[in-house]
């Protein structure tokens, strides 16, 4: 498709930022500010085609990005930009490069080069030459080719990241740290995360629409000096689709095994030379391959691009989410029925209904020197949920509603003279009132241990019932320096304030048989903290470079762990527990960092080492004055490992791509008592896996075909902390994956895949429960079929 050039005279002096590095000046990303400034909707492909024609035609090599005879380029205008560029000629190389629906989608996600332009790392356009930082960058052919039906089918594509399953498409993380439900991760949908932070969610990448995204980004490590809370072990942005350059609509209709079928509908509409609206709907239902484990899905997304003037941009996206699912679908099993009879659900009574919608407008000044970009946003999350996870010990039904609405405020500049600094300075406000009710209950049973079968319940009485408002007053800075014409350094400080303002509606504890609810009294509850950072990329060689950091990370308690603090034997003992949780401070985390990517012939690597500890971490701990069990700041943990991403094209039809990573993730500090007296310090943490490994070949002939085998390995891990041969370890697993397409003409593509081809028993997750291994079976082999169309 053609780059449209602007339909109206500019005078502005085009401004470039004179990369400091000596093998970019100017680099790739300054290219492509002006081409997405001139041009709206542009594809990475498209962009790739037109570094390629600058290469041939205009002097400007990719790799080294000399300008020959072009020494006074910074004097040109972008009018000039324009009419070199954004020709005929230029329109015929974008059409012959960009992805056609006449070719094979690239099913390989090659290691990303150092031209590779990401946001997430800085919050601004930049090369991973320039990015001091661990990340993975999935394009949006990547995600068509995939065709995930859950994020574990795409983000095990990056190093260091495993997914687990859990029920529909909802999710644990393991990014340099076990498998977790533990608020350790960020996620964000274009850079605003996607829920308020005291109300974070395990399973909040299923309220975005990953199907239809046009990118997803994924930093390994803290992030905090620039995002915030949470952002402890990995921070993932899915990032929208920009509108087409022209109308049109696409289809994608998928069925596959145990009931599943998917509709996805994407068009651009009202497209000109200034922008244009992009529509994306998908409806997703599967009937679940265990009893009762039925999901359903609808998303819709509408982002809005529009140049306002030759000063202003404004790019709006309203996003929503509607899922209704069974939630037994990782019912753990005894290994007999594991073995035997694994669509057996013994928590079909759970359930978990969810509401998201999303709203924001990023509006982009350019003055001069100076880039103001401002981001009013809102946002609504709601849910209905009785978790599975609840039924053996504390039983309830759990309703949320927070509504949140914020501001992004930032500033960049870049400066002349020495050191070439560039400055971006930000503030983040958010306000978020929500309310939390949960109903206990009685269940309904067979069974015992870990073999009980739960098939119903009675509601018992209400246990909590208040509303909680959430605030975060926060300042950043972050400052990139140029000491030699080959190092870059970058440097950030973040201050985040975050209070919560209580109202409890039950003005003293509630007692149900034996048990005594505590209820914290109205209150208020704020912290504080300072997020440093610090990092470095020095280019070794015209395309390896060398990048290290050190970060911090923090979360803060959430609004469940401060004011919700569970039940107690009497009265006067919850009332102590409840008074204990409000004393909870942040958990802390630092890493360094340090690795190498760059292309050496035909292959392209990026290699990290890391080390990150966490500080303050919750532990179950009997208080020595009351003699009452609850969580304290009292732990510390160790995780360190080395990160490979690997790509090599072996011939015309053949290339390779293999993400691996080898992890030790410790307790350092470990001390539980209570119901059970334990030092695990010095043991390896359970469900932390050591290996992590995925490998993809792939095959295209030629321009239609496309075949890919993939390889997904987990390492063994231990069943729970103790590291007790009793229990022993899970034995790991591998699974093969296989997926095919060919395009029968340029708006018809045909598309399979088999997902676990050998149809091998292994498990999602595995831990004791009830002193008895129990192991929660994945999928089996399963096949879906699809055509995509365009018109």
């Amino acid at each position: 498709m053609p780059c449209i050039p602007l339909q109206r005279p500019i005078s502005q002096p085009l401004r470039l930022r004179l990369s400091p590095l000596a093998v970019h000046p100017p680099s790739c990303s300054d290219y492509l500010d002006l081409i997405r400034e001139n041009c709206v909707g542009l594809s990475t492909r498209e962009v790739d085609a037109i570094f390629a024609h600058l290469a041939r035609n205009r002097g400007f090599d990719v790799h080294s990005a000399h300008l020959s005879g072009n020494s006074k380029l910074s004097s040109w205008t972008k009018e000039n930009f324009v009419n070199q560029y954004s020709t005929k000629a230029m329109a015929a190389v974008v059409l012959a490069q960009s992805a056609s629906w006449a070719q094979a989608q690239d099913m390989s996600t090659p290691p990303q080069t150092l031209d590779v332009v990401t946001v997430t790392a800085t919050k601004e356009k930049t090369t991973l030459q320039q990015s001091p930082a661990s990340i993975g960058v999935l394009s949006e052919d990547a995600i068509r080719a995939t065709g995930p039906t859950h994020p574990q089918q795409l983000l095990g594509q990056i190093p260091g990241v495993a997914v687990g399953v859990t029920n529909g498409e909802g999710h644990n993380m393991a990014i340099r740290q076990p498998f977790t439900t533990n608020p350790v991760y960020l996620y964000l949908e274009d850079g605003i995360p996607t829920r308020a932070t005291g109300f974070f969610n395990h399973n909040a990448l299923y309220e975005v629409n990953i199907p239809q995204a046009g990118s997803l980004e994924l930093v390994r490590g803290p992030g905090s000096a620039l995002y915030g809370s949470d952002a402890i072990a990995g921070t993932v942005n899915v990032i929208t689709r920009a509108p087409a350059k022209t109308n049109g609509v696409e289809t994608s209709v998928e069925a596959g095994s145990y009931g599943w079928a998917r509709l996805l509908l994407d068009g651009t509409f009202g497209a000109n030379p200034d922008g244009g609206l992009r529509v994306s709907v998908n409806r997703s239902h599967s009937d679940g391959w265990r009893q009762q484990t039925a999901y359903d899905r609808t998303s819709a997304n509408f982002r809005w691009d529009q140049v306002i003037n030759e000063q202003i941009f404004a790019k709006t996206i309203l996003g929503f989410t509607s899922i209704d699912q069974q939630t037994g679908a990782n019912s753990p099993l005894v290994r007999s029925a594991y073995e035997n009879n694994p669509t057996q659900n013994n928590f079909s009574a759970a359930y978990r209904k969810v509401q998201a919608l999303r709203f924001s407008s990023e509006i982009t000044y350019w003055a001069g020197d100076d880039v103001f970009t401002i981001t009013p946003y809102a946002r609504s999350n709601q849910m209905d949920l009785n978790g599975s996870y609840n039924f053996s010990s504390d039983p309830r039904i759990e309703k949320t509603d927070v509504a949140s609405y914020g501001l992004l405020a930032k500033w960049r500049r870049d400066f002349t003279g020495g050191w070439k600094p560039r400055l971006i300075m930000g503030l983040d406000l958010e306000r978020s009132p929500g309310t939390r009710t949960e109903d206990a209950l009685t269940m309904i049973k067979t069974g015992t241990g870990a073999s009980t079968n739960y098939t119903g319940y009675t509601v018992a009485g209400r246990i909590y019932d208040y509303s909680v408002t959430f605030k975060s007053q926060s300042a950043y800075s972050h400052l990139q320096l140029s000491p030699t014409d080959k190092t870059l350094v970058t440097l950030g400080l973040r201050l985040d304030r975050i209070e919560y303002d209580l109202d409890n509606r039950l003005n003293s504890n509630v007692q149900l048989g034996a048990k005594y609810y505590g209820q914290a009294a109205d209150s208020s509850t704020a912290f504080s903290r300072v997020s440093p950072k610090l990092g470095f990329t020095h280019l070794i060689a015209p395309q390896t470079s060398l990048y290290g950091s050190h970060n911090h990370g923090f979360r803060v308690p959430s609004e469940s762990q401060l004011f919700r603090a569970g039940s107690d034997t009497t009265d006067a003992r919850a009332s102590t527990k409840a008074l204990l949780a409000l004393s909870l401070k942040p958990i802390r985390a630092k890493q360094t960092e340090i690795g190498v990517r760059g292309t050496t012939g035909s292959l392209n690597y990026d290699v990290v080492a890391y080390r990150l500890e966490k500080y303050d971490d919750l532990v179950s701990q009997r208080d020595v004055a009351t003699n009452v069990t609850t969580s304290v700041n009292a732990g510390k943990t160790l995780h360190q490992g080395i990160e490979f991403a690997l790509g090599a094209q072996l011939d015309r039809a053949w290339r390779v791509d293999s993400a691996l990573s080898f992890a030790q993730h410790k307790y350092a500090d470990w001390t539980v008592s209570g119901s059970t007296n334990a030092n695990y310090s010095g043991n390896v943490m359970e469900a932390a896996p050591k290996t992590i490994g995925n490998t993809r070949l792939t095959w295209q002939p030629n321009a239609r075909n496309q075949a890919q085998i993939e390889w997904v390995y987990l390492g063994s891990y231990w069943l729970e902390a103790s590291n007790s041969p009793t229990y022993g370890k899970y034995e790991g697993h591998q699974v093969f994956n296989l997926r095919l397409s060919h395009s029968l003409s340029d708006s018809v593509r045909l598309h399979a895949r088999i997902m676990n081809l050998t149809d091998k028993r292994y498990a999602d997750s595995a831990s004791v429960s009830s002193s008895t291994p129990v192991f929660s079976p994945a999928l089996p082999r399963a096949l879906y079929v699809g055509a995509d169309m365009r018109w």
